[in-house]
């Protein structure tokens, strides 16, 4: 859930990246497209979003497909997808998983690397990618421009990302996750919803919304 989780968001926020790179060998075209992006988003007070995860092995067997959703309002947020959910509401998050009908809670701390919605849309990945622009695809009738990025940091579970832009609305269509291991990981936007009006409620985990229910604590 957590590779999941850090996916998804960087799908909405990896554009960041563009800001104030100073690396000297990122490709200033595809940081115009990025800046247009992040521009957008910056714009939005709150979101959802509707969107498919496939998972596809080294051979490029497709080992399964997911579909999901994530609210997000500054620093709370709330991801669903098949069988878990992930609630934050700034200052705790709980992980809730189905099968064992069990929810892991902890203490939020902002100080700490963890990855939320606020971090990327202040560039919490700055200066972390080598990005460049490969050109244009078409997907469907979709015209898009695919972006590629490298992380400066070796030690990630990937080695590159595929960002997919859409032309037309300069929001993010889709992303390739490529790891090391030789698996994809492709999230793409179903549906987008800017300035979503959400109830601050929808951050918590309500424990009597799932009967028996059992708590692991970890904020102690």
């Amino acid at each position: 859930m957590k590779r999941i989780l850090i996916a998804l968001l960087s799908l909405f926020f990896l554009s960041a990246t563009a800001q104030n790179n100073s690396i000297g060998k990122n490709d200033p075209a595809a940081k115009k497209i990025l800046d247009k992006v992040t521009a957008k988003l910056k714009t939005y007070k709150s979101l959802k979003a509707d969107f498919t995860l496939r998972i596809e092995n080294a051979s490029g067997k497709v080992e399964g497909t997911k579909k999901g959703s994530v609210y997000v309002k500054g620093p709370q947020y709330h991801l669903s997808i098949t069988g878990q959910e992930i609630f934050c509401d700034g200052k705790t998050s709980w992980t809730y998983d189905q099968s064992s009908n069990e929810v892991t809670v902890n203490k939020f701390d902002p100080s700490t690397k963890t990855i939320t919605p606020e971090k990327f849309f202040t560039n919490f990945y700055d200066k972390d990618f080598l990005y460049k622009l490969n050109g244009d695809v078409k997907e469907g009738k979709k015209a898009l421009q695919e972006i590629e990025l490298t992380p400066v940091d070796k030690t990630k579970n990937f080695f590159k990302v595929y960002l997919y832009i859409d032309k037309k609305s300069n929001t993010i269509y889709s992303a390739k996750y490529l790891e090391k291991n030789g698996a994809k990981d492709i999230l793409t936007i179903d549906k987008l919803n800017g300035n979503t009006a959400i109830s601050p409620d929808f951050f918590t985990f309500n424990k009597a919304k799932y009967p028996g229910v059992e708590v692991v604590d970890l904020r102690n």
